[in-house]
This record gives structure tokens, C-alpha cells and sequence, in this order.
């Protein structure tokens, strides 16, 4: 399994926005794409998924930039992968649209099956909040290095 490029910086989008939700005019997503280093023309796909996903939302007024649509506390990390993805799949044989032969006579399905469902809970229970908080002390920590001289 491995989660693509527009997914992680789905996540990085959002929690700019999440660490940033006290300013009134929102953040301009040239802001974004400088501090996450994603070029400009990249993150108009990301935002535009974001948007139809619900997530991220226009601030009104001349001039304005994202905001979140729901509290960070409201957005979990499978609300992102979905923003990007139609649902998790970890591998080929789980795809409904997949007629697998096997599918009746294979004893690892059931395994494949119950350990996609629990990478789905598990990103069901993180929510946005819980990663902004993280990212806030790492940067709040490396801020407050001091030199000893």
C-alpha cells in the first residue's frame, strides 16, 4: 500500500490551514505553497480536490484566501485519503469491481480484508486536530533552540 503524492500534500495543505485558522482573510495559497514547498500550479489540483471534497472552502471578500470548511477536530486522515481516492483498497482482489476468481476459495482474503479495515478505522480515528497539535510542538520546539557558545 502506498499513499500518493497529492494525498500527502492534501495533508500538508490542510494543516496549514488548520495551524493558521485565526486569520480573518485566510491563507493565499501562494502562503502554502511556499511554506510546504509545492509549486503553485501542483496545489491548484490539490485545492480543487479539497474543495469538492468539502474540506476547504473560499474566505469571501476581495483578496481572500482557504479556510477550512469543518473544525479540524471534524476532518479525519480518511476524509483526506478520500478527497484523493475513491476508498482504500490495499490490494487488487478487495476492489468490489474486481471479479476475482479466487475470491470463494482464497483463505488469505479474509486476512487482506480485515487488515484493509483496520488501516480504515485507524485513519477514521485521526483527525486532523490530533497531527496539527503534533506539528504545532515540533515548531514551537524548533523555534526555541539555544546555543550554547
Amino acid at each position: 500500500m502506498k499513499i500518493n503524492t497529492k494525498t500527502r500534500y492534501g495533508l500538508r495543505t490542510l494543516l496549514e490551514l488548520a495551524l493558521n485558522t485565526n486569520k480573518q482573510s485566510g491563507i493565499f495559497q501562494k502562503e502554502i505553497a511556499v511554506r510546504q514547498n509545492i509549486s503553485n500550479r501542483y496545489l491548484d489540483h490539490i485545492i480543487a480536490s479539497l474543495k469538492a471534497a468539502g474540506l476547504v472552502a473560499n474566505v469571501s471578500g476581495k483578496k481572500s484566501g482557504y479556510k477550512l470548511s469543518r473544525r479540524p477536530a471534524e476532518i479525519s486522515m480518511y476524509d483526506i485519503y478520500k478527497a484523493f481516492n475513491n476508498r482504500m483498497q490495499i490490494i487488487e482482489c478487495l476492489v468490489e469491481e474486481n471479479d476475482c476468481l479466487k475470491k470463494q476459495s482464497c483463505s488469505a482474503h479474509e486476512f487482506w480484508q480485515n487488515l484493509n479495515d483496520c488501516v480504515v478505522e485507524h485513519m477514521e480515528s485521526v483527525k486532523l486536530t490530533e497531527i496539527a497539535e503534533r506539528q504545532k510542538l515540533m515548531n514551537d520546539s524548533n523555534n526555541n533552540i539555544t546555543y550554547h557558545i
